[in-house]
C-alpha cells in the first residue's frame, strides 16, 4: 500500500502537461505554424480541440472541414516545437520526486511522436528515468481517444489493463485509458489548466479521481 492506496502493477504516464508543462507552449505553436498557412486558430481554441491528440488528428479535423493542410505544415511544427522546448520547457514541479519515489514499473505513453518526446525528457532532466520505456501514438494505428496506445503500452511492460494506473491530463486520454479497462487519475496542475475548470472537464471525462499537485500523488 501507498499511504493508503492499493499499488497498481504498473503506472502509465502521459508525457505533456503531466511529466512536462508543454501545453501552452505546443498550442502556442500551433496556433502561430497554422497563421503562417493562411487558417486562423487561437491558442485557447487550439487547446479545446488537440489538447492530448496527435498531429494526425490536427491534419484529419482540416480535412474534415474541407481544408487541406500544406505538406510543409507538419515538418514546420515540429521543427517550431522542438526549438521552444529547447528554450522553455519546464518539467512539472514535483515530478522528479514522485516518479524517483516509485517502487513499481513505470512508463510514458504519448500523443506526440518520439523526437519531442525525447526532447522533453532530455531537457527536463526526466530520461533517466524512462530509459527506453518511452511508447508513442506513432506506434499504433489509432491515437488516443482510442485504447490502442495503452494497451500496447501495458502489453509492452507485461502489465494486465485492470492492474495498471494511468496519469494523464486530457479529456481523450482519459477516454483512452478507461477504454482500455484502466484506472486513470487526471492531473490538472499544468499550466493549461490555470483557466480552465480542470476537475470538471476531467472528471466528466471518467478519471477515477483528479489531483492538482503531484505533492498530493499518492494522497486520498
Amino acid at each position: 500500500m501507498e499511504q493508503g492506496r492499493p499499488k497498481p502493477d504498473l503506472i502509465i504516464f502521459d508525457c505533456d502537461g503531466v511529466l512536462v508543462d508543454s501545453e501552452l507552449l505546443s498550442c502556442r505553436c500551433l496556433s502561430e505554424v497554422l497563421a503562417e498557412f493562411g487558417i486562423a486558430l487561437s491558442q485557447e481554441q487550439a487547446l479545446e480541440l488537440f489538447l492530448g491528440r496527435s498531429t494526425k488528428a490536427i491534419e484529419q479535423h482540416y480535412r474534415d472541414l474541407g481544408q487541406i493542410v500544406p505538406d510543409g505544415f507538419l515538418p514546420r511544427l515540429k521543427s517550431q516545437v522542438l526549438t521552444t522546448f529547447a528554450a522553455s520547457l519546464q518539467p512539472i514541479p514535483g515530478i522528479a520526486g514522485v516518479i524517483s519515489d516509485l517502487s513499481v514499473p513505470f512508463c510514458v505513453a504519448s500523443s506526440s511522436d518520439m523526437d519531442r518526446v525525447a526532447l522533453s525528457l532530455d531537457v527536463t532532466g526526466l530520461r533517466a528515468h524512462f530509459g527506453e520505456r518511452i511508447y508513442t501514438a506513432q506506434m499504433v494505428r489509432h491515437g488516443k481517444p482510442a485504447p490502442d496506445l495503452f494497451l500496447l503500452a501495458a502489453e509492452k511492460m507485461g502489465a494486465k489493463p485492470a492492474r495498471t494506473l494511468v496519469i494523464e491530463d486530457s479529456v481523450s486520454g482519459v477516454k483512452a485509458a478507461k477504454a482500455a479497462g484502466m484506472t486513470v487519475w487526471g492531473f490538472v496542475g499544468g499550466g493549461h489548466y490555470r483557466s480552465r475548470e480542470g476537475e470538471a472537464i476531467l472528471s466528466g471525462a471518467g478519471a477515477d479521481r483528479v489531483f492538482a499537485r503531484m505533492s498530493d500523488f499518492w494522497e486520498a
